[in-house]
């Protein structure tokens, strides 16, 4: 029933410096990280607990641990296989240096002015940290090990002595030994890139420039293939709704706002114009490749009805107009939105110049700020942002027993409710309890999923859930299914020519298995 997982490790299995990998290493994350109230202010993940109970822990010998929980947890499975798994283990003989348990307040002292953070805590967090390349001397178990230290232009990637996978013949992997990752503006990535800088390049390149990449096929040693995205939407505009302006936090919060900005965009141009008409026009929603979509979730408030965008703008009560017929707001400020964005694409930018002109036509003057990832979600966080870019739903390939999590506030990250999230992630010790009765709703189904017992129960709750959000547009989707250009050395071999491409589920490259690509020697 979901309740009770018991995880055998591999015997001689080591960690890049050569230490055992054993259940002392789940020992040293349970005790002494995620149940120490100095590193987790706000207790345990989410995924650890279960019906508001933490599971137990028990270590049943040196190469076995059982988690146990009081209650069906469907979602821990998954959650330990997902992009950016939930953290079960760390090298604890390597980090027990760095925590104030196992070390003196003198050595430590040192240590915090050496890496120039703030207390004990920051310095744990900092070396500890697997899924940032900021500590080379971090222990791992991927395939490859970071040892470059940040900040740099440049970062290498030497392959793990100790990786644990070999393939049929017996032969250690990776194949590939070293990896050199340079860091670029995204504004000059595709051109160098198509002029043979890189072997392999996925980010940083978008469908606008498949011809020029295609061209450079001619001229350089390289293969360009597309692969369909998995977003549920390939750009989406989030409207904040903790928004810290009251009025277009009242705005955003009445759905007649979002249905207006939704059917006022005409997707067919945006297909047409950024993606040749290759691309699927849809609500931001799980894709026809999903056994959960239903067309109905596709087409919510997804046409192109300026006519209906007016009549519900005024309905709401923006009818006075002032300069450039853009609309006024209740206290007379005009109805100017500013949708912040990372910077990171080029795409999102010749996208939000043809949305400017469609909200104009509807009395909605659209603004565009750029600023680094970092601060843009700290400022959302802060209420300073009100609307932003962004992809859709992360995984639009979904199947039942794939938690629902994206679908509700669960997370500080969610740019649309990121105060309501931040309050579910930390159990209500920070950000704001939801207080739109839809939201709440989103969330009760959310925990009925994780006392589910059944895959015809999640797929019911699935259901549910993808319906409300549809109706409620909580975020504004364009298109989907648009091809992504995967650029690599025609040299490159093992790389798939059709694929799908996104973070959850597939990791970008990591469900393809890089560390079985190798470089042809002809």
């Amino acid at each position: 029933e979901n309740r009770v997982y018991t995880l055998h490790l591999r015997e001689g299995h080591r960690w890049s410096d050569g230490s055992p990998f054993t259940a002392d290493d789940f020992k040293y994350c349970w005790e002494d990280v995620l149940n120490n109230e100095d590193l987790y202010r706000s207790g345990p993940p989410v995924e650890l607990m279960s019906n508001g109970q933490l599971a137990t822990f028990e270590v049943l010998d040196p190469l076995t641990v059982r988690y146990t929980f009081a209650s069906p947890s469907p979602d821990f499975l998954p959650k330990i296989a997902a992009p950016l798994p939930l953290v079960l283990f760390m090298p604890g003989a390597y980090l027990r240096q760095f925590h104030a348990k196992y070390q003196t307040e003198e050595k430590l002292a040192e240590y915090i002015e050496t890496f120039r953070v703030d207390d004990w805590q920051g310095l744990h967090q900092k070396m500890s940290r697997s899924n940032r390349p900021e500590n080379p001397d971090l222990p791992t178990l991927e395939a490859w090990r970071p040892r470059t230290a940040p900040p740099s232009e440049q970062f290498i990637f030497e392959r793990n002595p100790y990786f644990h996978r070999v393939d049929q013949a017996g032969n250690q992997l990776p194949y590939i030994d070293r990896i050199v990752l340079d860091v670029a503006s995204s504004e000059i990535i595709s051109a160098k890139t198509a002029t043979g800088e890189s072997d392999l390049q996925t980010t940083g390149v978008d469908f606008p420039d498949y011809t020029l990449l295609k061209q450079a096929e001619k001229v350089h040693d390289l293969r360009v293939s597309l692969w369909r995205r998995t977003q549920g939407s390939s750009v989406a505009l989030l409207p904040n709704l903790n928004c810290g302006d009251p009025v277009w936090r009242t705005l955003f919060q009445d759905v007649r706002m979002r249905r207006a900005m939704s059917v006022a965009i005409n997707r067919a141009e945006l297909n047409k114009v950024i993606y040749f008409g290759l691309a699927r026009e849809s609500a931001d929603t799980v894709l026809p490749e999903s056994p959960l979509f239903k067309p109905e979730y596709a087409s919510a408030w997804s046409q192109y009805d300026p006519d209906l965008a007016n009549r519900m703008l005024d309905e709401i009560g923006l009818t006075e107009r002032g300069g450039g017929n853009i609309r006024l707001l209740p206290d007379g400020r005009k109805a100017g939105i500013v949708v912040e964005s990372s910077g990171e694409s080029t795409l999102e930018t010749d996208v939000l110049e043809l949305i400017r002109d469609h909200m104009r036509e509807v009395g909605i003057a659209i603004y565009t700020r750029v600023s680094q990832r970092d601060v843009f979600r700290s400022r959302a966080l802060g209420g300073e942002v009100q609307m932003s870019v962004w992809v859709g739903l992360d995984n639009g390939i979904p199947t039942a027993d794939m938690a629902p999590d994206q679908l509700a506030p669960t997370n500080s990250d969610q740019l649309q409710w990121p105060l309501w999230g931040s309050w579910y992630l930390s159990s209500g010790e920070a950000g704001e309890a939801p207080d739109m009765p839809e939201v709440v709703e989103l969330v009760k189904h959310l925990e009925e999923w994780r006392q589910s017992t059944s895959t015809a129960v999640r797929e019911e709750i699935w259901g549910k859930m993808l319906a409300l959000r549809a109706d409620q547009v909580f975020t504004i989707g364009t298109i989907n299914g648009a091809l992504q250009p995967i650029v690599r050395s025609a040299r490159l071999r093992n790389i798939p020519e059709e694929a799908l491409f996104g973070f959850i589920p597939t990791s970008y490259l990591g469900a393809y298995l890089p560390d079985t690509f190798f470089y042809d020697k002809a």
